[in-house]
């Protein structure tokens, strides 16, 4: 082995020197060079290794340290289904539109009777053809993760734009995304194809069945079926089958390359970048996720995103060391536990790890740090 070595470090000196390597020596293969993780990633993947195995079911985390380009994977190369996380670009391209002008924050647009989903949020309570303003919906999107807000903007801007921005700041192809009504149809449309035509009320409807077996014979009424012409069981089957299709799904080193972008502040301009950051930091779901494991002090502006057995948070923390603020993106999802809150408990344990590993409070120099502007609605 050793001679191996003298052998290749004697052609490297001679190659530098401008001769060529004796022609006896056999030709050898340069290994890649693999960057080595940083100081703070041996303790955090002791910490989330832990939780993993704590957990019934299996967790993805990416962190990366903006200011000194530093990142640690556990599973973060596979794809994960990111159900609301997939507002943060819908955000980013109604905000586009408005920073050329095309569209105003304080612009109305019309609720339709087909823009009606199932989920949280006080969209719900408006009535047909009430006129809303582009910066509530954004706010009842991100901040309460309203569903139906949702759809009203990929409607305003087209979901061609969505997808645009998807591929370019995630840097895949890979991601489709669709409106929230549209992920229903398609989960349902595991059981059978005439779920492609179910319409806003029948999904209100199909929430208000108690998930399980009531929900199953929901859609069977609905579709003027009986269950035994159903494809598959259960609802477990349907929404693995869904999750196989990668639709709304995307590996979360790509989802944290996305929102390294936007905080580094150019996936919008700087004061569409403030405005959408301020809107994330104030989000009121995922108390007890990653967030419930920062240092009080920490700003966490993130999105989460919740579905059948998946459970997601994603976003930047920031966080004040000596006077300066570091930067770090934080993405994690679980998935496979039949209990929202064995997930939300493992979240809360990679915010654990993330402090506990010391990146947040390792000091980055001074002139990695942007600044930023801020922007109010218009």
């Amino acid at each position: 082995m050793i001679s191996v070595l003298r052998t290749c470090f004697a052609a490297l000196l001679l190659a530098a020197a401008g001769q060529p390597a004796a022609s006896s020596a056999p030709a050898l293969p340069v290994p890649a060079l693999v960057a080595p993780e940083p100081q703070w990633a041996e303790l955090l993947r002791t910490r989330i290794e832990a939780a993993d195995a704590r957990f019934p079911g299996e967790i993805g985390v990416y962190v990366h340290h903006l200011g000194r380009d530093e990142s640690f994977s556990f599973r973060a190369e596979e794809s994960w289904y990111l159900a609301s996380g997939i507002k943060v670009p819908v955000a980013i391209a109604v905000l586009r539109r408005v920073e050329r002008g095309e569209l105003r924050l304080g612009d109305r647009v019309r609720l339709r009777a087909d823009d009606f989903v199932d989920g949280a949020g006080p969209t719900n309570a408006q009535r047909v053809g009430t006129p809303l303003r582009v910066d509530w919906l954004l706010e009842k999107m991100l901040v309460y993760s309203d569903n139906t807000a949702t759809d009203v903007l990929i409607r305003s801007v087209g979901v061609d734009a969505v997808n645009a921005v998807a591929t370019e700041l995630l840097a895949t192809d890979d991601l489709l995304i669709t409106t929230l009504a549209d992920v229903r149809r398609r989960a349902y449309g595991m059981f059978h194809p005439g779920a492609s035509a179910l319409d806003a009320q029948d999904l209100l409807a199909l929430r208000r069945a108690a998930a399980g077996p009531a929900r199953v014979r929901q859609l069977a009424e609905l579709l003027e079926v009986t269950p035994e012409d159903f494809l598959l069981p259960d609802l477990d089957s349907a929404f693995d089958a869904y999750y196989e299709t990668n639709v709304n799904a995307a590996p979360l080193r790509d989802f944290g390359h996305m929102l390294a972008t936007l905080s580094d502040g150019l996936a919008l301009g700087p004061e569409g970048t403030a405005y959408l950051l301020d809107l994330m930091s104030r989000v009121k779901t995922g108390a007890k996720r990653i967030k419930a494991g920062l240092p009080p002090n920490a700003v966490f502006a993130h999105k989460t995103g919740t579905q059948h057995r998946r459970a997601c948070d994603l976003g930047i923390v920031t966080m004040p060391v000596d006077g300066a603020v570091e930067r770090v993106v934080v993405a994690a999802c679980a998935r496979g536990a039949a209990s929202n809150a064995a997930s939300e408990r493992a979240l809360r344990e990679v915010g654990v790890a993330v402090t506990a590993s010391g990146v947040l409070t390792r000091r980055t120099p001074a002139m990695m740090r942007p600044t930023m502007r801020t922007w109010g609605p218009r």
